[in-house]
């Protein structure tokens, strides 16, 4: 059983096997330097038990998934709120949440619907090498 500092910590859900969401994931690690992020993919238990059993929009393997503080944020939302918390002047990127959600949105569906296109997939989930391991909950 997790601590209570350790649960409030966000989680990022994100396809394990999408080239571009496993890069997104080492993107976020190199700049997390507070080690604050925790990781899982969205095929796992762990997202299941997250998300709970009825899926919301955007639950499924197109979404990235920021859940904080037991508050579940899809799509755009999730990776500008990602952003904000990263090291360096990344938080900057939050300046989108002024833009409405609906259009946000359209635009992180379109890239996510070429997703495998563009970047490719792998035929399993990513797992991350030993040193990271705990920032993994799977």
């Amino acid at each position: 059983m997790p601590s209570a500092a350790e649960a409030e910590r966000p989680v990022i859900l994100f396809d394990g096997v999408c080239n571009l969401c496993t890069a997104s994931v080492r993107f976020v690690i190199a700049r997390d330097r507070r080690k604050l992020f925790r990781f899982a993919s969205l095929q796992s238990p762990v997202a299941e038990r997250l998300l709970g059993k009825e899926p919301g929009p955007g639950d499924g393997l197109d979404s990235v998934i920021l859940v904080v503080e037991g508050r579940i944020h899809r799509r755009s939302t999730a990776a500008l709120l990602t952003a904000r918390r990263l090291d360096g002047l990344w938080p900057l990127l939050a300046i989108f949440l002024v833009v409405p959600r609906p259009l946000r949105d359209a635009v992180y569906d379109w890239i996510g619907a070429r997703r495998y296109r563009w970047f490719g997939k792998r035929e399993v989930c990513w797992l991350p090498a030993d040193d990271l391991s705990e920032r993994f909950l799977e």
